[in-house]
């Protein structure tokens, strides 16, 4: 497509991100907050699969849509037949950015609304910002709209925090190392080092064996809990726990090769937490204390 060019007469849409400084961020954070709504077309997350995880601005902005352009079979086909009846449906799998600018830009300039539905968030692995940049390039106006990422539908069905106190500090949202990562930016290793790290592995599931022998060889404890939430919260949704010595043998055997999500750590099994403060008698010692010294 020929399109909008930028200073050095490249066009913006084959373009590589460059790193930018605060001073460029966008005028319009000052003028809109996640879940307003805005002039454009917004940038959907359907959630994990069941349609009832789709947030309530997603639904009022699906069920008044036009066209949507939706991530094919990552979004579940029930939540599009519920909130999507009166839509063009588009299957944006296979297609490119110069296929899918136009469509969406003329479709936005006829006047029609449009939405790009996206699964989960938009904002994880979701290669949302290119087609983002390359409409505004075009003057067609865009905005997240955020959604629930798998990572916590996969914490609810396991009915678990990601966070836990003395056991999971911290949670790493990672990928492991194949096409699109290099083996040194692979970090999946560092993160399970930590020991307070949950660490939750997206478009990992065809590498769940390289990724445990890789654990295994850097030294890491084979008893460590691991666990592989296939299609979280969908209607087939499945889930395989183990340990980072045999998680790849339950996976292999299930025979999944995508759509799961791969939580290591020991937040996994919900065990050996200490109460927060935030509970119970211990919550209330500083202001007892407080009290008691104002009475003396």
């Amino acid at each position: 497509m020929t399109g909008n060019t930028d200073a050095d007469g490249e066009d913006r849409i084959d373009t590589d991100g460059e790193p930018g400084l605060p001073g460029d961020l966008d005028e319009r954070i000052r003028d809109h907050s996640a879940g307003d709504e805005q002039e454009g077309i917004p940038f959907v997350g359907a959630g994990p699969g069941d349609p009832r995880l789709l947030t309530v601005a997603g639904k009022e902005l699906l069920e008044d849509a036009d066209l949507v352009v939706h991530a094919g079979s990552l979004v579940n086909s029930e939540l599009l037949e519920a909130y999507c009846d009166d839509a063009d449906l588009v299957n944006s799998v296979g297609k490119d950015l110069e296929e899918l600018v136009p469509l969406m830009r003329d479709a936005y300039e006829e006047g029609r609304t449009v939405v790009r539905l996206h699964s989960g968030d938009p904002a994880i692995y979701g290669a949302a910002l290119e087609q983002m940049d390359a409409l505004e390039s075009e003057g067609v106006p865009t905005y997240f709209v955020p959604g629930v990422t798998s990572a916590f539908a996969a914490s609810a069905t396991l009915r678990t925090q990601l966070t836990l106190n003395e056991v999971a500090n911290h949670v790493a949202f990672t990928r492991p190392q194949g096409k699109t990562l290099s083996e040194e930016e692979d970090h999946v290793s560092e993160f399970v080092e930590m020991g307070d790290v949950t660490t939750c592995i997206y478009l990992g599931t065809h590498a769940v064996r390289e990724t445990m022998e890789r654990l295994l060889a850097d030294g890491h404890d084979p008893e460590t809990p691991v666990a592989v939430v296939y299609h979280a919260s969908w209607p087939d949704e499945d889930v395989i726990v183990g340990t980072i010595d045999d998680i790849a043998d339950r996976v292999e055997a299930a025979g999944y090769r995508a759509s799961a999500l791969v939580v290591i750590g020991e937040a996994v099994t919900g065990a050996g937490y200490e109460r927060s403060y935030l509970y119970g008698d211990w919550a209330n010692r500083g202001s007892n204390d407080a009290d008691e010294a104002e009475s003396d």
